[in-house]
């Protein structure tokens, strides 16, 4: 499947006309020839890449046409969408011209200020701030928690998305290296660590194997994990690709849980972790069955849910008093790798995109905003997440 060509065609136009515009703008402050001549084959150079996005496939391509995709896209944005912002204020600094007033110069002048700094918001997030792991420090209070967990550390990382890095392999060192630093109990990652195929992970599993706690690994699968955004050439080809995931997870030293459940034993008491495959709300397909994972839910036993999307909390968790897991981690979100002031766009889309929530009473629902990226290689203000969680015991 190749990108749109109806879609290509409005983009490149309007681009066109942007470009026309902001040309004429330069040359109303009289700009030297050589930069009109700078701006028009710049301009040209970047309407390209969307004659290269006809070309690509979007789909079926291999990894490494994915991530040039990834990157033609993103690049053409990071200047256009500045563009767009300074044409915008332009275009309305010259009205008062249609009753004879003058330019309204100044306004002109914001709007390429606003522009430089979105232009320069945008690589920033490319370029520096994808790569700064942030580690979250959590507390959370279960009612029923033993003594013998009071202060049990857990480490959760989320969406990887690996191919998104090709075959380089240092940032993700670098995540194993904050983690192992922590110091954590148990570690838990919460789905989405390929984009398409498992063959993105092949030059990871020596890095990730890294990663060691005194519970181990503990890992589940997100929507991404099951090869549903690749064309294949046959149903075998996309079980196989999905058997061979579940055989790095093992590689790993990772326990993955596929509508499962392990108990971590420490001083005479439990502690349940439930693992279930990737549950959402359209469009993402649902594979998790957590009754499958654990039968007896109501019962008194502390319980920790990873769980890929939050969606699945606050579908079939949240306010539910027959369901007795006082924590779940979750990921999924990204928090659509923006994050400005506190807010995110995927507070438009998710009512839980990231953070630590609660229904008022014993259930407890954590969002970790992912580490990697998909769809654009940046992150704006949303920089990696490594969460490091503090089970408290409620005391009286």
């Amino acid at each position: 499947m190749r990108f749109p060509l109806i879609m290509t065609l409005i983009i490149l136009l309007i681009g066109f006309v942007t470009d026309l515009l902001i040309y004429k703008s330069i040359c109303r402050v009289g700009a030297r020839p050589v930069w009109r001549k700078l701006y028009a084959v710049t301009s040209v150079l970047f309407a390209l890449f969307w004659i290269v996005l006809i070309c690509l496939p979007k789909r079926s391509g291999s990894d490494d046409s994915f991530e040039r995709l990834m990157w033609c896209i993103y690049a053409y944005a990071a200047f256009y969408i500045p563009k767009y912002i300074y044409v915008v204020f332009d275009l309305i600094a010259g009205l008062p011209r249609l009753w004879h007033g003058k330019r309204l110069r100044w306004l002109s002048g914001v709007g390429l200020g606003i522009a430089l700094v979105v232009m320069s918001g945008m690589w920033w997030g490319a370029l520096v701030e994808r790569y700064i792991i942030d580690v979250e420090r959590v507390d959370v209070t279960i009612d029923n928690l033993p003594e013998a967990f009071d202060g049990m550390t857990i480490a959760q990382i989320s969406d990887l998305h690996v191919g998104t890095f090709g075959s380089d392999t240092v940032f993700v060192h670098n995540l194993v290296d904050e983690v192992n630093a922590l110091h954590p109990d148990l570690i838990v990652f919460t789905g989405d660590i390929v984009n398409r195929h498992t063959s993105e992970l092949e030059p990871f599993v020596s890095t990730l194997s890294r990663l060691k706690s005194p519970y181990g690994v503990i890992s589940i699968l997100g929507n991404h994990d099951y090869g549903d955004y690749s064309d294949w050439p046959s149903d075998a080809a996309k079980a196989e690709n999905f058997a061979r995931l579940i055989t790095l997870n093992r590689r790993m030293g990772w326990r993955l849980l596929n509508n499962e459940s392990v108990a971590i034993d420490r001083g005479g008491d439990s502690l349940i972790v439930i693992g279930v495959e990737n549950v959402g709300d359209p469009p993402f397909r649902t594979y998790g069955d957590l009754r499958a994972a654990y039968s007896a839910l109501s019962d008194s036993l502390p319980k920790v849910l990873l769980s890929h999307n939050p969606a699945h909390w606050e579908n079939d968790i949240c306010g539910n008093d027959s369901i007795n897991i006082a924590l779940t981690l979750s990921g999924h979100t990204h928090a659509m790798q923006i994050k400005l002031f506190g807010w995110s766009p995927a507070a438009m889309r998710y009512r839980y995109w990231g953070g630590l929530y609660g229904d008022g009473g014993k259930h407890n629902l954590y969002v970790n905003i992912g580490s990697g990226e998909v769809a654009i290689p940046a992150r704006i203000g949303a920089t990696p997440e490594v969460t490091l969680l503090t089970l408290k015991t409620k005391r009286p």
